[in-house]
């Protein structure tokens, strides 16, 4: 199973069509495995059409509370695809973007997305993700939504007990695999091939794209996986039972039918639970409260939708990002203090100093992002070395992204690589919520960019046509760095 393509900029393809002006075409009706939903045209590229808020699932909330989610009943009429729905516990619906002039036999290749969020937050409905570019080339594009917090990812011995697997606080997987159980049964109805999903996501959507490599119940429902940001060495940390329980306790909830009764911003509230106890277990930096800081709630290793850590795990990463910035803000003093916090209960205090030397504020600086960017790298190297040696089934592919999107100072901050890879520039002036003003540069780029991922969506090789090629992961990582 492939993970992601090659970067990136400076290789400009022709200016394509692609954003010519929406013209009004027939506002097709699909029957799917549960009714009729009527779509649309897209607002902002001809020869698409949108599919907004089918429900793949019914609602939680209630008894359903931290339970596998029921399937959707079935409805009769045709219904209206509307828009997906953000910070509800009744949230399981999921968009389509597909060529137009679609039939059940046109078998696009599909693209499947997760958003990012810090498993807190976020929406399939962003438009940071709006699927037409990659549609109008020939993808069939579902993004979807799933529980998040303590909705999605509350482990809890109670729950645990209650489970026919033992198992407790992976209910966000669980959403995310039964969207998949739905694109597999519907998404022929939509122009796209079922035995030809690629999944993708970027920050803990990348996360949950390698929790599901992973997963047994995965297993069959993706034949390639994209991660953007994903996974970082050391591994990804884990909530646990102990945590679950006290969380609730901290808000005097004292059994599951509280629990379940009580309000929804109740369960998504921040308790008291210490967040010392949610750091890297299991890695060097345990015990460390200094080093970076992760989601109170996140995927657990249960045994049942996640039996295993993916270990060290990468595909890759941004420039500035994750402790790295064009400007970090950081004085000789706050250099030494921060580092010293972090590597001196390890006893790598010495270490670090000897790798990454500073005598002055300017160099604290340049060191600090030396540091986090050599981590992204070499983490990127783990990864893949460690992918390649368990025996992987296809090649392997990484990226590293360094273009700064313009009109901002955050480089080529978390997250800015997406629209370039959804091809989807001209219809937003925000990515990640920063405002830009895209250049023919940021075109040039977007069309490299999305062509690499668009053969690995199609192929699961990014290289093909005129692209520059890249090798494999291991060879490009040795070669390269």
């Amino acid at each position: 199973m492939g993970i992601i393509a090659n970067l990136l900029a400076g290789f400009a393809l022709a200016q394509s069509s692609l954003f010519s002006p929406a013209t009004a075409v027939t506002n097709p009706v699909v029957s799917i495995h549960y009714g009729k939903i009527q779509g649309t045209r897209s607002d902002y590229v001809s020869g698409v059409n949108v599919f907004k808020g089918i429900r793949f699932a019914e609602s939680t909330a209630g008894s359903g509370r931290w339970k596998k989610a029921p399937s959707p009943s079935n409805w009769t009429g045709a219904g209206s695809a509307g828009s997906s729905i953000e910070g509800d516990e009744d949230c399981l619906f999921l968009n389509v973007w597909t060529p137009e002039n679609f039939t059940e036999t046109s078998a696009y290749p599909v693209y499947f997305w997760i958003y990012g969020g810090r498993f807190t937050g976020g929406s399939g409905s962003d438009l940071t993700y709006e699927g037409s570019g990659l549609a109008k080339q020939g993808i069939v594009v579902v993004t979807i939504n799933y529980r998040l917090g303590s909705l999605g990812f509350l482990a809890h011995p109670d729950l645990s007990a209650e489970s026919a697997h033992n198992a407790s606080g992976n209910y966000g997987l669980m959403d995310q695999i039964a969207a998949l159980h739905w694109t597999k049964e519907n998404i022929q109805h939509f122009g796209g091939n079922n035995s030809h999903v690629v999944i993708g996501g970027q920050s803990a959507g990348a996360g949950s794209v390698l929790d599901l490599v992973y997963s047994p119940e995965a297993a069959g429902l993706f034949v390639g996986s994209v991660a953007e940001s994903g996974a970082r060495a050391p591994h990804d940390p884990m909530t646990g039972k102990a945590q679950g329980a006290s969380y609730l306790s901290s808000f005097n909830i004292t059994n599951l039918s509280q629990a379940r009764n009580a309000s929804v911003a109740t369960i998504l509230g921040t308790g008291s639970i210490s967040q010392m106890d949610t750091l890297f277990e299991g890695t060097p930096f345990e015990k460390v409260s200094a080093y970076m800081e992760p989601p109170l709630f996140r995927p657990t290793i249960d045994g049942y939708i996640l039996p295993r850590t993916y270990e060290a795990t990468l595909s890759g990463n941004n420039r500035d990002e994750s402790g790295a910035s064009p400007n970090p803000g950081v004085n000789l003093t706050t250099y030494n203090t921060s580092n010293s916090a972090i590597f001196g209960p390890m006893g790598l205090e010495d270490t670090f100093v000897s790798l990454f030397p500073a005598s002055t504020d300017l160099e604290a600086s340049n060191q600090t992002n030396n540091f986090y960017r050599n981590q992204s790298l070499i983490s990127a190297w783990t990864w893949a070395n460690t992918w390649l040696s368990g025996g992987a089934k296809s090649n392997v592919y990484t990226y590293y992204w360094t273009h700064a999107p313009p009109g901002q100072n955050s480089g080529a901050f978390h997250g800015s690589e997406i629209s370039y890879a959804f091809h989807n520039m001209p219809w937003g002036t925000t990515l990640m919520g920063v405002m830009l003003n895209w250049t023919s540069t940021d075109y040039d780029i977007a069309n490299t960019m999305s062509a690499y991922w668009i053969n690995f969506i199609r192929t699961g090789d990014p290289n093909g046509g005129n692209l520059t090629r890249y090798l494999v992961a291991q060879q490009y990582l040795c070669d390269e760095y």
